[in-house]
């Protein structure tokens, strides 16, 4: 399907306003990149920085360093300058490719990019050497034969997102890779010549393995909650969008806009929300705005694994409204395909080998694990935190803990309680923050809710710091005292909830800025202690 559409993405110098890469183009491209960066002394196995903006140069760029079997490393601008400084360092790169910003840094921070001997600039290359993106294109060939690739060899390495901790390089194979395209492709149905509105870019990758056109939206990815509404619309309507990825706090955005002008997503068959819980409500609005046979999906996994679960929004609400909001958790679904999961006892301590004897029994909450193809084995220059991870499976694979605590019902669901280093371990036992901060996100002025403990573990006091819509926070005693009263008024009626004594208001939670969803309660924690100490 050479004339299809690959890519598609903001321009202002092209009509209309958005570019278009056909998937010869793109092809071409890729094959010049790759046959370029050859000349220039790329080699496999050579570990590769990329800084690109989404776009059709990054995946170009993407494909191109899988054709050379060199490996790209994607590390997320957002996490900070000192973490993304330390990661890249730990990751020893060979090659740089990345937007004139990006060397810019570069050239300050010299220590953590002193492994790189090879230099590509995408746009203007000022006084810090290398080459450009363009001088590789012209350089190289239309025509590229790639070499074979074995399942085990390294593809790619991706960071988490350091929600809970620094963040860590987790190394992709050729052969992980094919198994997550399969395993999506299972769960969702996706098909050649559909359109994806790529909010989250790293799965506009995935769109080209399946044929289908990827379409950037004009949004800073590092900031999704601060997303256009109105453009990711326009976006969705312009392009014949039928499907889309993206964080809840895009949506959370996106949807409620829709209800309020009227708007109806009516071409669009799915869309996945990941990266942290999705409130019930959320999929509710969702449901008003699609079509009837347009359904909300909740994939959970992570970057080490993705996917582990999946449940669609229409099982969701109104079936499993009433135990969410009351204290049960947040369901995920039954297992993706192809991979086995299972509960665990909790421990902070690493496990070397697994054993059938960790499983808990079925309803007991766990530590969630998972073996299968889509399961990566090892965090790259990071053996530490691959021992508190992995376990070696008898049949030469691993299991990965995934560091959420969760517990299966009756029916094979797998439902969600909160992170494992998130639990409180109080005087009447451990308590998971995702059941409590479910019963009280229902208030109509609550945006969300964390449930920290404050003291020391084993004597901690449950606490619950409130977030409250706009134009909600209380202003003086009086009104902050009322708000409380309503929220022990809604605690009172389920049992997990009345033990919650203790609220304090927060104007605007941290989050992790991948997601823009994910809050950052180790940070709440040590804010709500210096209130209340």
């Amino acid at each position: 399907m050479p004339d299809a559409t690959a890519v598609v993405a903001p321009d202002r110098r092209a009509t209309g306003g958005w570019s278009r890469t056909s998937y010869a183009e793109l092809e071409e491209q890729s094959n010049r990149i790759a046959t370029g960066l050859a000349a220039a002394g790329v080699e496999r196995g050579m570990r590769v920085c990329l800084f690109v903006k989404p776009g059709p140069e990054l995946i170009a760029i993407t494909y191109a360093l899988f054709k050379l079997r060199a490996v790209p490393v994607l590390a997320d601008p957002g996490m900070g300058r000192a973490r993304l400084l330390a990661a890249v360092e730990r990751m020893a790169p060979a090659v740089f490719i990345g937007i004139p910003l990006a060397h810019a840094v570069r050239t300050v921070f010299k220590r953590a990019f002193r492994s790189v001997s090879i230099f590509v600039t995408v746009g203007t290359r000022l006084l810090w050497g290398g080459t450009t993106l363009r001088r590789v294109v012209a350089a190289g060939r239309p025509d590229f034969e790639i070499p074979a690739t074995a399942p085990e060899d390294p593809a790619a390495i991706l960071f988490t997102s350091g929600s809970t901790g620094p963040p860590k390089g987790v190394q992709y194979t050729h052969g992980m890779f094919r198994a997550q395209v399969n395993a999506l492709g299972d769960l969702y149905g996706f098909e050649p010549g559909e359109v994806d509105l790529a909010c989250f870019p790293l799965f506009a990758l995935f769109d080209i393995a399946f044929g289908m056109t990827s379409v950037f939206p004009d949004m800073d990815v590092s900031r999704p909650a601060s997303c256009d509404p109105a453009k990711i619309v326009d976006a969705i309507g312009q392009h014949g969008a039928t499907t889309s990825f993206g964080s809840p706090a895009i949506w959370r955005r996106v949807l409620p806009h829709c209800r309020e002008v009227g708007v109806k997503l009516g071409g669009v068959k799915r869309l996945l929300m990941a990266g942290a819980p999705v409130p019930t409500d959320l999929i509710q609005i969702a449901h008003a705005v699609l079509d009837i046979d347009g359904d909300v999906f909740t994939p959970y996994g992570a970057t080490e694994s993705l996917p582990v679960a999946s449940i669609a929004g229409r099982e969701v609400t109104p079936g499993l409204l009433n135990p969410m909001q009351n204290g049960a958790g947040t369901c995920v679904g039954v297992p993706a395909p192809h991979v086995r999961v299972e509960l665990i006892g909790i421990t902070d301590e690493p496990l070397e080998a697994w054993s059938d004897e960790h499983v808990v029994g079925r309803g007991e909450m766990g530590e969630v694990c998972v073996h299968g193809p889509v399961v990566t084995e090892v965090y790259a220059e990071d053996p530490g935190a691959t021992a508190l991870a992995k376990l070696r499976a008898s049949d030469g694979g691993v299991w990965h803990r995934m560091g959420d605590i969760g517990r299966f019902d009756a029916d094979g669901r797998l439902w969600l309680l909160g992170r494992k280093s998130h639990r409180l371990r109080t005087e009447r036992g451990v308590r998971m923050p995702i059941p409590v901060e479910n019963i009280f996100n229902q208030h109509p002025r609550v945006h969300r809710t964390a449930l920290v403990g404050v003291g020391a573990p084993g004597e901690e006091t449950p606490l619950l710091v409130v977030e409250p819509v706009p134009g909600e926070y209380p202003k003086g005693e009086t009104m902050t005292q009322g708000f409380i009263m309503q929220l022990r008024d809604i605690g009172r009626r389920v049992p997990r909830a009345a033990e919650i004594e203790h609220f304090l208001f927060h104007e605007s939670f941290p989050v992790d800025p991948r997601h823009g969803a994910k809050i950052h309660r180790e940070e709440l924690k040590v804010w709500a202690e210096k209130e209340v100490l």
